[in-house]
C-alpha cells in the first residue's frame, strides 16, 4: 500500500469527524431530523479527505523533495546556515520588541524573524563561495599545513561520452585534474542503457565506459563521486547536464562537440579532452626533420601518409614510393584544423 492510500485514509478519518461535529453544532437548525444534518456532513468530510488529502500532505512534501533534489549540498547547508543565524539574531531582538505597546509587541517579533531570515538566507547563499573558500585555509586532516587559493577542490561534471573515452583516467591520474569528479545518477543511467543496447558496437561502448568508471572509483588517488542529484524539467542528458552545470557552478568535462557549443552559449565551462589532447602534442616547425613510418597513400597523386606516436597526421610530398619504410622527413607547414593537427612534409634530400 502507498503512502497516498494512508493519507486519503487518514483524511477520511478526519474530514469525517471534523463533518460530525460540524453537523452535530449545527443539529439546533437541524429542525425534525437533526440526525440527517450529521450524516450529511459526516459524508461530506469523509468525501472531501478523500479528495484533498493528499492535495494538502504528501504532493507538497513531494514537490518540496522535487525541489531540494536540484539544490546542490553546498547551496542548502549554505542556506540553512544563514536560517539559523538569523534565527538567533531575531531571537536576541525580540525581547526588546516584545517590550513596546501592543500590537507593536506581537507583530514586529514575527515581521522581524521573517525578514532577517529572508536576507539571512540570501546573503549565505549568494557568498556560498567566500564562505566556503574560508575552509581552504584551515589546516588539512593530514597535518600538511595550510591549503593554498589554488588548491580548492572544485567539482567536475563528467559526460557519458567522455567516460566511454577511457582517456579521463590516465589524465586524472597525473595529477593535473584538481577537483572532484562527479557523475550524476542520470550520465550513469545512460551509460547502463548503452551498455545493454541491442547493437554490438553501442554494448561493447557501453561496458566499456562501465569499466572505466569502476577503475576510477578503485583508484584511491582520483576522488569519484556518483549522486543522485537530479534536474526536473529536462528529458535529455545534456540538456539537465547543463543545467545541473549551472546550478552548482561547476565545469562540464566532455567530447560531445553539439554539447560543447551549447553549454558555451549558456555559460557554463567546458573541459574537451580531444582540445587537451591537441594542446599537448608536441609542437614542430618548418625546417625540422622528423622519421615517419609512410603507411599509406594520401589524396594527392604521389602524397604518402604517416602517423607520429601521439596520432598527428604526417603527409609526405612524393612519399607514395616508400609505403611501409621509414622516411626521414623535413617539415615544410604544420595545419591547425578542428579535427587535430596535420604536418606536411618533404624527403629528407641531405
Amino acid at each position: 500500500m502507498s503512502i497516498e492510500f494512508f493519507s486519503r485514509l487518514i483524511g477520511m478519518i478526519v474530514f469525517g469527524a471534523g463533518g460530525v461535529m460540524l453537523g452535530n453544532r449545527l443539529e439546533s437548525y437541524a429542525g425534525e431530523q437533526p440526525e440527517l444534518w450529521i450524516l450529511v456532513f459526516g459524508l461530506v468530510g469523509v468525501l472531501l479527505g478523500l479528495v484533498i488529502s493528499p492535495i494538502i500532505s504528501i504532493r507538497p512534501i513531494r514537490s518540496a523533495r522535487a525541489v531540494l533534489g536540484q539544490i546542490s549540498a553546498r547551496t542548502l547547508f549554505a542556506g540553512i546556515l544563514g536560517l539559523v543565524i538569523s534565527l538567533i539574531i531575531s531571537g536576541l531582538l525580540s525581547f526588546p520588541l516584545s517590550l513596546l505597546p501592543e500590537p507593536l509587541s506581537q507583530i514586529l517579533p514575527i515581521v522581524m524573524a521573517m525578514i532577517l531570515s529572508y536576507f539571512g538566507v540570501s546573503v549565505f547563499v549568494s557568498r556560498q563561495n567566500d564562505l566556503f573558500s574560508i575552509t581552504s585555509f584551515l589546516p588539512s586532516r593530514s597535518g600538511e599545513g595550510v591549503k593554498s587559493e589554488g588548491q580548492e577542490e572544485r567539482t567536475i561534471l563528467l559526460d557519458t561520452s567522455v567516460i566511454i573515452d577511457g582517456r579521463i583516467a590516465d589524465i586524472a591520474r597525473t595529477g593535473f585534474i584538481f577537483g572532484i569528479l562527479l557523475i550524476p545518477r542520470f550520465v550513469l543511467n545512460e551509460l547502463q542503457y548503452i551498455a545493454d543496447s541491442g547493437d554490438s558496437l553501442r554494448r561493447q561502448r557501453g561496458r566499456r565506459g562501465l569499466e572505466v568508471l569502476a577503475n576510477l572509483q578503485k583508484d584511491p588517488i582520483i576522488p569519484v563521486r556518483i549522486s543522485d542529484i537530479d534536474v526536473e524539467g529536462a528529458t535529455q542528458v545534456d540538456d539537465k547536464l547543463v543545467i545541473l552545470a549551472r546550478q552548482l557552478r561547476a565545469p562540464i568535462m566532455t567530447n560531445d562537440f553539439n554539447l560543447n557549443r551549447v553549454a558555451e552559449l549558456q555559460g557554463v565551462s567546458i573541459l574537451n579532452i580531444n582540445e587537451l589532447a591537441n594542446a599537448v602534442k608536441a609542437v614542430y616547425l618548418p625546417g625540422e626533420k622528423l622519421n615517419v613510418l609512410i603507411i599509406q597513400e594520401g589524396r594527392e597523386p604521389g602524397q604518402g601518409v604517416g602517423y607520429l606516436e601521439d596520432g598527428t597526421m604526417v603527409v609526405v610530398q612524393n612519399g607514395d614510393d616508400y609505403q611501409g619504410m621509414e622516411l626521414a622527413t623535413v617539415v615544410t607547414k604544420v595545419l591547425q584544423t578542428a579535427a587535430g593537427r596535420m604536418i606536411f612534409a618533404r624527403p629528407d634530400e641531405a
